[in-house]
């Protein structure tokens, strides 16, 4: 008895490890050549790489050179864990489409300190800048005719 106990724990942490294993590469080969420029995603972001809805993201470095350089540019602030992102981005990101808006995606749980640096006290939040300031922005998951209304007045002509 005690002999097939053994066996079985050892079976059991064998297991355990090749899956370990397995899971680990499977995201080493997801994150290569990530949008974020970075080696160590968070789970949830590596989740999401293949989901187009979180395309057209834009780096830190990338945001300060747009605001500061004046040109209009419009930024959806999300974090992967969060339910009312989760929620939102699945009718606003078609939105933007259809409305012709190219809004660009901050990862705030990869890059936290976007946060502080502009504001952002729950997400998602959409921001749109212009003259090299904030003009304008959404907080909270919000009916789709809301961030309408912001593309219309913000945004488009």
């Amino acid at each position: 008895m005690k002999k097939k106990m053994i066996i079985f724990g050892s079976v059991l942490v064998v297991l355990i490890a090749a899956l370990a294993v397995v899971v680990s590469l499977q995201n080493s080969e997801k994150t290569a050549d990530n949008p974020y420029n970075k080696d160590d995603l968070e789970q949830s972001t590596i989740d999401q790489l293949d989901d187009p809805n979180y395309g057209n993201q834009i780096l830190p470095d990338e945001l300060s050179e747009r605001v500061e350089s004046g040109d209009p540019v419009t930024v959806y602030f999300y974090s992967p864990e969060c339910v009312y992102c989760q929620n939102t981005t699945p009718y606003l990101v078609p939105l933007t489409e259809d409305m012709g808006v190219d809004m660009k995606k901050m990862n705030v749980l990869e890059f936290p300190q976007q946060m502080a640096e502009y504001g952002i006290e729950a997400t998602p939040t959409v921001v749109h800048f212009e003259n090299g300031e904030e003009q304008d922005r959404i907080v909270g998951q919000q009916p789709e005719q809301a961030f309408r209304d912001f593309f219309e007045k913000n945004v488009t002509d």
